[in-house]
């Protein structure tokens, strides 16, 4: 039985490996708590059980200790026999105790989706699976699964991940959605349903954006997110620049609106001619205009390979976007319609570039395509952008 310790600025794991039985628990209980006496302040304690094959009722003895020395207290990786264990004496409900994932491999399977956070892979017919990129944490995971109920259960068609598992070292979600396919996939494969189709996304925007978001729900301010993203993207643009983006953003007004912040074409899965929300990672409540600029970013303005992330020609997914636009805000007067859809494309500019905090390892050659575009879509036009924007005030 061996144990080690690595605390992280006082995230601290404990790792068991081999059994732990009667005969090596008082020594185990010992080097623990020689670790845990040089291993300085740690707020919160995980046990990594991955490699914990058995255990005794002195170990059980050796995990309550802990949990009752350590407040933030979990044990992870737990193997089905250690589980059965941990559950039958009443160990699950007194602490955070995980499950091993099982793994799964996506090799060969169709990409169906790539994403700031992830692609989506289709399994077989009735299951696809996002895998999270690499450094993903379990927690921002689990928020995924979180703001998916939370939109459920709000009256949102969303799919439901049934499984969290590992794709390599990397985390993934399973759904079943039987016989879907994204938005992207039947427009390519039938451009003649545009109008149609159109009518449909403008639909689940106007549902979603329909509904107020309760004071006590986990689901977070798109405000604050978007904030803290284009804070994030400091390391790549300087202050002058992110500053415009953060005048721009203080013009939004305040609302609790559902929004999903990255409902593009591949994000939404049709099953039964229903549309069906998927990658709800970004979920915030908010003003429209936020998942709307998100959206118009996406699907005409989008920085990248397009037909890769949209999965279908530019021209196709702007025919789409401006269709289902018209139909989002029908029955307003002419006047109006234009001048939400100046709102809406200069607010983009935003998220043009604040995508880039999705994650810390995009290629330079997409950083650097950023950057590049900066000064033509916003340093150029800021006061145009900032005066559009001013109007926002009167978007009730």
């Amino acid at each position: 039985m061996t144990t080690q310790l690595i605390n992280n600025e006082g995230e601290a794991t404990l790792t068991l490996c081999g059994r732990l039985d009667t005969a090596v628990s008082s020594q185990v209980s010992a080097d623990i708590n020689q670790l845990l006496a040089t291993a300085g302040t740690i707020q919160h304690l995980t046990v990594d059980a991955g490699q914990l094959e058995y255990i005794s009722s002195s170990g059980l003895r050796i995990l309550l200790m802990l949990a009752k020395r350590f407040k933030q207290f979990r044990i992870t990786e737990v193997n089905p026999e250690v589980y059965d264990v941990l559950s039958m004496t009443g160990f699950t409900k007194m602490m955070t105790v995980e499950r091993a994932l099982r793994q799964l491999s996506v090799d060969g399977c169709e990409v169906i989706g790539v994403g700031g956070v992830g692609t989506v892979f289709r399994l077989n017919d009735d299951t696809i699976i996002k895998v999270f990129r690499e450094g993903t944490t379990m927690d921002e995971v689990r928020k995924e699964i979180t703001m998916s109920k939370e939109a459920f259960v709000m009256g949102m068609p969303t799919a439901i991940s049934f499984d969290m598992v590992r794709v390599g070292s990397q985390y993934g979600l399973v759904y079943e959605l039987l016989h879907a396919q994204t938005l992207s996939a039947c427009l390519k494969q039938s451009p003649e349903r545009v109008d149609e189709l159109a009518r449909k996304y403008a639909g689940l925007f106007r549902q979603m954006h329909a509904i107020q978001v309760p004071a006590d729900s986990s689901v977070p301010d798109a405000l604050e997110h978007e904030r803290n993203q284009v804070l994030h993207i400091r390391r790549y643009f300087p202050q002058e620049k992110i500053d415009i983006l953060l005048q721009l953003l203080d013009t939004v007004p305040a609302s609790n609106r559902l929004l999903h912040l990255d409902l593009q074409a591949k994000n939404a899965m049709i099953q039964n001619e229903e549309l069906m929300l998927i990658d709800m990672g970004e979920v915030g409540y908010g003003h429209p205009i936020l998942d709307l600029a998100h959206a118009y970013s996406a699907m005409v303005s989008l920085v990248g390979d397009y037909d890769k992330i949209i999965g279908i020609p530019r021209e196709l997914g702007t025919e789409l976007w401006n269709r289902a636009i018209d139909y989002y805000f029908e029955g307003l007067p002419a006047d109006v319609v234009a001048l939400r859809k100046e709102q809406i494309k200069a607010l983009s500019c935003i998220r043009n570039f604040s995508w880039l905090a999705l994650s810390d390892s995009f290629p330079e050659t997409v950083i650097n395509e950023c950057r590049a575009l900066f000064d033509e879509r916003v340093t150029r036009h800021r006061e145009q952008l900032l005066q559009v924007c001013q109007t926002l005030k009167d978007w009730k």
